[in-house]
């Protein structure tokens, strides 16, 4: 019997990276199967998709309408399970909402939706659907970032006293000094993006990252973002202070001008014991920095890392596993929840951390626009 969850996708078609990524993934544990979706609105272009990657082309839908209603009419047994949301930003929400309202599982690229009150309908939909629902921050799938997580909450870095989290990406520089380019690329339309590019883009990234790996939750936020041109609607770059309480306090440096770089994600942990700093492009290194003794690094696949890390481990010490195995550890995850067997709650972001980064990113724009105030995150 073929124990593999039947997946759909929605967008990812062509040559698209996020496409290629979740395809790989999902694939990564024996825990899915694709068998179908709609992977482009051109019917031409959705059927070459399906081709490429090898899929009958008898269950390539022309839309989502069409997917939910043909799908629904084939026997329980047959019909897609789980369905991964990979278009732009605006399409998130209608297509998370329909599908959970017909009892699909939801993997949802970020950021969730384009509101926050668009996040918060999804929630109560959720709650009636009983679905399983995921948002896809990719790099928490990482075994070192698992590990990081494991040894805050163990107390082995002591109580945390700074967080400082920079992502830096180069990609939007040669767009963005070109009135016509900016003015035509999705990212920069905040009717297809929402009302934040980097923020919505890379700084939801940081800051899910932050309160995946602290277990804490961000209190209030102060912004200070930069939109280069004056008919650029959309933040590229900006400086965000992070409270967590009184005495916990962190930043977010986040953004897509800053020449020459790819996609420079660190993450560093400081607590009254010991440090931890994690870089994405490095990401099979974990260090571990302690007063009065010399720096330590700490590698995927070795015993000392917790179980959550090791789960997520498919090669031995000393092979690199990157963002696939990342996001195939995402996806192992939710098919766990799926399938009702037993998962740490730190294997998949969930619904709750969408909502929060919806959240996050509006109280960044509105902290912005009201003068850099002190806004607070909802609870």
């Amino acid at each position: 019997m073929n124990s593999k969850l039947r997946l759909g996708l929605l967008g990812g078609g062509g040559n698209s990276l996020v496409g290629v990524l979740h395809r790989v993934a999902s694939s990564m544990y024996g825990q899915f199967e694709i068998v179908g979706g709609v992977f482009n609105r051109d019917l031409k272009e959705n059927l070459s998709s399906a081709k490429e990657i090898g899929l009958n082309t008898d269950r390539v839908y022309k839309d989502l309408d069409s997917l939910i209603a043909q799908e629904k009419a084939l026997p329980k047994g047959e019909r897609m399970q789980v369905v991964s949301i990979l278009t732009p930003n605006f399409l998130h929400f209608p297509m998370a909402k329909k599908l959970m309202e017909n009892g699909f599982h939801v993997i949802c690229e970020k950021p969730m939706t384009t509101t926050y009150e668009e996040a918060k309908i999804l929630q109560e939909i959720l709650k009636k659907s009983k679905t399983i629902f995921a948002v896809t921050y990719t790099y928490t799938g990482y075994p070192m970032i698992r590990q990081m997580k494991e040894m805050i909450a163990n107390g082995e870095i002591g109580k945390i006293q700074k967080i400082d989290v920079q992502y830096y990406q180069g990609w939007i520089n040669p767009i963005i000094h070109d009135s016509e380019k900016r003015a035509n690329i999705w990212r920069l339309d905040p009717k297809k993006s929402g009302i934040s590019c980097c923020v919505g883009d890379i700084g939801t990234h940081a800051f899910g990252m932050i309160e995946y790996v602290s277990g804490l939750e961000v209190k209030e936020i102060l912004a200070d973002l930069n939109y280069l041109f004056k008919d650029n609607l959309m933040d590229i770059d900006g400086t965000i202070l992070l409270r967590f309480s009184e005495y916990i306090k962190g930043i977010i440096r986040t953004s897509q001008i800053a020449t020459g770089e790819e996609n420079n994600f660190t993450v560093s942990i400081y607590g009254e014991k010991a440090g931890l700093k994690w870089e994405q492009e490095n990401p099979n290194y974990l260090y571990l920095l302690e007063d009065g003794q010399p720096l330590r690094v700490l590698k995927p696949g070795h015993s000392y890392n917790s179980e959550l890390s090791l789960s997520g481990t498919k090669l031995p010490p000393g092979h690199p596993e990157g963002i696939f195995d990342s996001m195939g550890n995402i996806y192992n995850g939710v098919a766990k929840a799926i399938k009702k067997e037993k998962y740490h709650p730190g294997e998949f972001p969930t619904m709750k951390d969408g909502i929060r980064g919806m959240n996050f990113i509006e109280k960044a724009i509105s902290s912005h626009q009201h003068g850099n105030i002190w806004v607070k995150i909802d609870n």
